[in-house]
């Protein structure tokens, strides 16, 4: 094994190492990660909330057993797919060995550890937009239309994960007419290409256009609910968090295609980069959303920046700032973005989070906790506490329905060995309602934020609702949450099923 190889597994390994040690004891999954965990047990070729990609991987976890270490495994791996092929464009570009650690450095020591730590669309994201960068690099540098077509997959696999990198397509039209080599691209082989992604992402489509296509529904309550609230200043401000460490790279990327004839011929990656990230500005999107964009201009502005210091001085100088920077800017950013401690350590020591607004959750208030670290907690409590109160139901048919997917998906993730399934009128569960009939019992699990009003429904079509228990742990975002037992059905409770279906429904 080569010195090179030996160097690149060293950072894979460590990739690894952080991603499973960033989580300390004491946390559950993420509310996020019960949902996409539960869309393995409803086969679709897509759901309200994202195409089906993420529900193929939720049932190699299943086959697991849903075993924690594996749920974390694939964005972990995922993850080091993008370092590694950060690493190889790096190679392309004929950047040395120094040129490959400092762009692995960036990939490694960055934002795209806190995207990698849960088990979200997110991380397969930012790798699709990365393999298809490298293949467009390949075909630049080769003139091979294979890798035409292997963009081609690349894309639809993006695509069946998440609609995001339907941006990163319209910013690369444009790039390529500007930033060429645009004859190269303007061929049969683009259009067969182009054909044959779209039969790969044809069954989505077709179950888009057969539920009315959810999709826009979601994105116009997205929008209406946090991305109008964007603002562009914030969006710019993120890019640079994200990638304080490596920040430097970047003009280096950006003017290396200019200054740098080498480079000339890749301009389209400068111009992709442009229009993506004004689509996302005028669009307001959510910083993370263009994660996907930086670690193409990582290897370039690696590759140059190892180019400009190939001199004694730059050699025994800024090579070794270039790679200490970002490892000492990391320590301060690892100890407020990650939960690498157990809950309550952390909330003795809040000051640090209240320094830079992290306590602030979206119901305005001040909290121990930032509201990411909060919504892994209470969810075990939630999922045991529910099963007491349906074993105390007995014998019968008894029905579960919970305020948000994550109180659903977390007690379908902890029982699902005991029969206990859970619904609710939110997200996917909308659509995963049985045909209606009258159970013998309903279990109620409200928010804490909810009136007992809610419950009136219940009321009028059972003799008696009881409370039977709540989520007590102080840290968690359910605090509070309570668990009520209806039994004893004296009308149907359908007719409120429906109205509160349609109502939620996109």
């Amino acid at each position: 094994m080569g010195r090179k190889s030996l160097i690149l597994l060293l950072f894979i390994a460590a990739k690894f190492f952080l991603q499973y040690i960033i989580i300390g004891p004491g946390y559950d999954l993420h509310r996020d990660e019960y949902l996409y965990l539960d869309q393995a047990n409803h086969p679709a070729w897509g759901f309200v909330s994202v195409p089906p990609f993420m529900s193929w991987i939720a049932a190699l976890v299943k086959l697991s057993g849903n075993a924690v270490f594996w749920v974390k495994f694939f964005p972990a791996i995922f993850g080091v797919a993008t370092l590694v092929l950060t690493w190889e464009m790096v190679r392309v570009l004929k950047g040395n060995l120094f040129a490959c650690c400092l762009a692995a450095t960036g990939i490694l020591l960055s934002s795209f550890l806190r995207i990698d730590m849960l088990f979200q669309p997110n991380s397969f994201d930012i790798l699709s937009w990365t393999a298809l960068y490298y293949c467009l690099l390949r075909f630049i540098t080769g003139k091979d239309s294979r890798w035409i077509y292997l963009a081609a997959v690349v894309f639809a696999m993006g695509f069946l994960n998440k609609y995001n990198i339907v941006f990163l397509a319209l910013g690369l039209l444009p790039a390529i007419i500007l930033g060429g080599p645009a004859k190269l691209f303007f061929q049969k082989h683009t259009l067969y290409a182009l054909g044959f992604a779209l039969l790969l992402v044809l069954p989505n489509l077709a179950w888009q256009y057969l539920h009315h296509f959810p999709v826009v529904g979601h994105m116009k309550e997205l929008s209406a609910r946090q991305l109008d609230f964007v603002r562009p200043s914030d969006y710019l401000k993120e890019q640079v968090l994200f990638f304080l460490g490596v920040i430097f790279l970047f003009p280096l990327a950006f003017i290396s295609y200019w200054l740098y004839k080498p480079f000339q011929p890749y301009r389209l990656f400068f111009w992709s980069f442009i229009f993506t990230t004004l689509l996302y500005l005028w669009l307001h999107g959510k910083g993370y959303y263009a994660l996907g964009l930086y670690p193409v201009q990582i290897a370039f502005g690696a590759a140059w920046f190892a180019h400009l210091t190939n001199r004694r001085w730059g050699m025994y100088i800024f090579r070794p700032i270039a790679i200490l920077v970002p490892a000492l800017l990391f320590i301060p950013i690892f100890k407020i973005a990650f939960p690498y401690k157990a809950p309550e350590k952390l909330s003795a020591n809040k000051k640090r989070y209240e320094k830079f607004g992290l306590l602030r959750w979206e119901d305005g208030e001040q909290h121990n906790l930032p509201q990411d670290f909060a919504d892994m907690l209470g969810w075990k409590e939630l999922a045991a506490k529910t099963r007491v109160a349906w074993q105390a139901a007995g014998p019968y048919s008894t029905m579960v329905i919970s305020d948000n997917y994550g109180q659903a998906g977390a007690v379908n993730y902890f029982n699902s060995r005991v029969g206990l399934h859970a619904l609710s009128f939110n997200a996917d569960y909308n659509n995963w309602f049985p045909a209606p009939y009258q159970p013998a019992n309903i279990i109620v699990i409200k928010e804490s934020i909810a009136s007992d009003d809610e419950m009136d429904p219940y009321r009028k079509s059972y003799a008696s609702v009881r409370l039977m228990d709540s989520v007590t742990n102080p840290l968690a975002r359910e605090n509070g949450t309570r668990i009520y037992l209806a039994s004893g059905p004296v009308d149907s409770i359908w007719p409120f099923f429906r109205r509160r279906i349609i109502a939620s429904g996109f």
